[in-house]
């Protein structure tokens, strides 16, 4: 069994490319992990994991994340190797992605000004009562049953 469920905060803003032959999109961004033990001397330690996504969830990824912003990943760990330009190999560590959770949004109005929301809000409507929706900008809701 290979399953990872990770939350965390982007560390940069997600890299966009594409494949050359398939010209399928692949992101790439690195999340921030505290480790729930302390050290001796009272410091965090932090873990880095790289993300990758592919298709259109790469793409979302590439125009929704921002760093800063709390994510989850579901996914699985794939190790790897590659000969670099001086001939060393190197190891790789990567979590492939099958889904990404945006766990916060960036309010395009107060960009560059910290103005992170939860991607769902709480409802502060008295009980019995629902507050209108509030869907994030770039998505739309879709007003009829769906029958599944």
């Amino acid at each position: 069994m290979n399953n990872v469920v990770l939350i965390g905060r982007l560390t940069r803003d997600p890299d966009v490319r594409y494949a050359a032959q398939s010209q399928m999109a692949v992101c790439r961004f690195t999340i921030a992990i505290d480790r729930p033990m302390r050290q001796g001397n009272g410091e965090k330690q932090t873990d880095f994991p790289s993300i990758v996504v592919f298709g259109k969830q790469a793409e979302n990824c590439e125009k929704f994340l921002t760093k800063g912003l709390l994510v989850g990943v579901q996914g699985r760990i794939q190790t790897g190797s590659y000969t670099n330009k001086d001939g060393a190999t190197v190891y790789t560590t990567d979590v492939v992605a099958d889904r990404v959770e945006f766990l916060e949004w960036k309010d395009k109005a107060s960009q560059g000004q910290g103005g992170y929301r939860p991607a769902a809000p709480v409802n502060s409507a008295p009980m019995g009562q629902e507050e209108p929706s509030q869907i994030p900008e770039g998505f739309s809701a879709i007003e009829e049953d769906i029958p599944f």
